[in-house]
C-alpha cells in the first residue's frame, strides 16, 4: 500500500517523502508530500485468519505557498478516494519545521482484502 499511496502523490509532480526521512541539514523543497503509516490492523477473519487489513496513514502537504497548501491536499483527496481510499473531511492545519512552509494532513484508510 505504500507504494500505491506513494504512486498516487506522484503524480502532482511534487516529490514525496516519509514523514520526518529529510536530512536535518536538507533544504526543504518548495513544496512536497509526506507520509506515515500509523497502523495496519486486521480487519476481518475467517477461521481465526485475517482476510482484510485497515492500512491506516496521514497524508500531509507542505508548501512555501500558502494557497498550494489548501488546493493540493484537497485535489490529493478528491484522488484519493478515487483511488478506493477512505478520507474522512478536508484536513488540517499542522505545523512545519521550517518557518517558510506551512503544511496541511489529512488521515487516509485503505481496506486490502
Amino acid at each position: 500500500m505504500k507504494d500505491e499511496l506513494i504512486a498516487i502523490l506522484e503524480t502532482f509532480g511534487f516529490p514525496v517523502f516519509l514523514q520526518g526521512s529529510m536530512a536535518q541539514d536538507a533544504k526543504y523543497p518548495e513544496s512536497f508530500f509526506t507520509f506515515w503509516n500509523n497502523s495496519t490492523l486486521d480487519n476481518l477473519h475467517y477461521d481465526n485468519l485475517p482476510v482484510s487489513y485497515v492500512w491506516n496513514f496521514d497524508v500531509t502537504f507542505y508548501s512555501s505557498d500558502p494557497l498550494l497548501v489548501n488546493t493540493k491536499l484537497e485535489e490529493a483527496i478528491t484522488l484519493l478516494r478515487r483511488h478506493g481510499w477512505i478520507v474522512s473531511g478536508k484536513g488540517r492545519d499542522i505545523s512545519s519545521d521550517e518557518p517558510t512552509h506551512t503544511g496541511r494532513t489529512v488521515n487516509a484508510l485503505y481496506l486490502e482484502f
